[in-house]
């Protein structure tokens, strides 16, 4: 019998000894699938932190939040198992994750053991879940995600690699067997261990769900699907039941933290459905992703923060070609991304969200005339149906954000969505009155 579906967990759901126990109905059925599992929620923050310090040379602190963190572990196998046997086995498989991060403080540290020491929290997760599903005598197989997940030299899935070696790790599983794997972790194209980047493992869900042919996808966290706005600054938001992949797409790109941007195409590519939901209320349907959807003028609200805006003013861009070329090719040379892009004909605005190479950038686009670099801005993306041949749908957004300051304005660029660049520090308002005006709340 063929995999049916991925399910993959967030940190939140394998947070504790308890949301650990909860997953078990939710795994348990009839139905073949793979189930993906983040790390412990806080874990990859620490681990990093520790890397972070192991970088520095300040191996003393970084000792200590690595006891701290072990400390934590053992707490949580004392309050998972309920026989001395897995107990063991428990305290055993904490120590030899930790002894295997200390040896890192031993030696000079390097970019490569970072991604090791930061894929121990999957690894750990993965491990504990599945012995607890063989304590409980339910059937359940650990299939390393390192043993076929890898990304080429760009950094992209190299899709026919973890196919070919996905399907043959598959042949070796009992049919009737949960297959445990880890998220987010995978091999580099010279085989040493890597990441998907952060909130990876819905990425890895989608991937292996796209190669598999799945029947559906399910991302469950702690919040019942995409919500209409983001309940962390709005009250009262709803969720949104059904949404097209193209809008999911957007909205996670531009600050729906409830998916990881990256994992929508390879499950658009192949048409398979993904289903979001929640692991404290899974009676809750969530938000189902198709390729079709309702349209309706407004779906939902999402903000990006952390965006710089750079814009070049120069008198060669008046009726000349090749402008555009030029600045594109020093955003290329660094490997960054452009969210937004306005154009005058002697000015260019564009906004980016990775600052790391902002300086060098700024610094090339002054050869090519007067740049001006603005930091702390928020992207507000409203999505919904914006098609051309309509009419009529964008001015209660303009109404609504009478008070705010517009920055740049992205009209026209897709059917499914209109984004706004302001200051950050008026994001909160512009969010409640999007809702207000949009949502009718009050």
């Amino acid at each position: 019998m063929g995999v049916i579906k991925i399910m993959k967990f967030g940190g939140t759901s394998v947070g504790s000894s308890e949301r650990m126990k909860a997953l078990i109905p939710l795994i348990t059925d009839n139905e073949r699938k793979i189930v993906v599992l983040s790390a412990m929620s806080g874990t990859t923050n620490n681990l990093v932190e520790i890397t972070n310090l192991l970088y520095t040379g300040n191996t003393v602190v970084a000792l200590e939040k690595i006891e701290s963190l072990r400390g934590r572990y053992h707490n949580v196998v004392d309050g998972l198992y309920e026989t001395d046997q897995y107990r063991k086995t428990g305290h055993e498989l904490i120590e030899s994750h930790f002894g295997y991060i200390i040896n890192f403080t031993t030696r000079t540290f390097t970019k490569v053991q970072e991604k090791a020491i930061v894929a121990e929290g999957e690894l750990i997760s993965t491990a504990l879940v599945n012995n607890l599903l063989l304590e409980k005598g339910i059937k359940s197989i650990l299939m390393p995600a390192l043993n076929f997940m890898r990304i080429d030299k760009d950094g992209e899935p190299d899709y026919f690699y973890i196919e070919e070696n996905l399907r043959r790790e598959l042949r070796k599983c009992d049919s009737k067997s949960i297959l445990i794997t880890q998220g987010f972790i995978c091999r580099n194209a010279i085989g040493e261990i890597d990441n998907l980047r952060r909130g990876g493992s819905d990425y890895s869900a989608s991937i292996i769900g796209a190669v598999l042919k799945v029947k559906e996808i399910q991302i469950w966290t702690d919040i019942s699907g995409f919500h209409n706005n983001d309940p962390r600054y709005v009250e009262n938001t709803k969720v949104i039941r059904e949404l097209s992949f193209d809008e999911a797409a957007e909205l996670a790109y531009f600050g729906a933290k409830i998916l990881h941007p990256s994992s929508v195409n390879p499950a658009r590519l192949n048409n398979i459905p993904v289903r979001l939901k929640n692991t404290m209320e899974p009676e809750d349907e969530g938000t189902l992703i198709t390729s079709t959807s309702e349209l309706l003028d407004y779906k939902a609200v999402a903000g990006k923060d952390g965006i710089s805006v750079l814009r070049i003013r120069s008198d060669r861009m008046l009726m000349a070609y090749g402008f555009l070329r030029k600045v594109f090719e020093i955003f290329e040379a660094y490997r960054t991304p452009i969210d937004m892009i306005t154009t005058s004909e002697v000015a260019i605005s564009l906004t980016i969200d990775d600052p790391r190479h902002l300086d060098h950038i700024a610094h090339e686009l002054s050869e090519l005339g007067t740049v001006e670099v603005e930091e702390n801005q928020t992207i507000i993306c409203i999505v919904g149906d914006f098609r051309t041949e309509r009419t009529g749908s964008a001015p209660e957004i303009f109404l609504a954000l009478n008070s705010i300051p517009l920055k740049m304005i992205s009209y026209g660029g897709s059917n499914n969505s209109l984004s706004l660049l302001i200051d950050t520090g008026n994001k909160t308002e512009a969010l409640k009155l999007l809702s207000k005006h949009l949502f009718s709340y009050k």
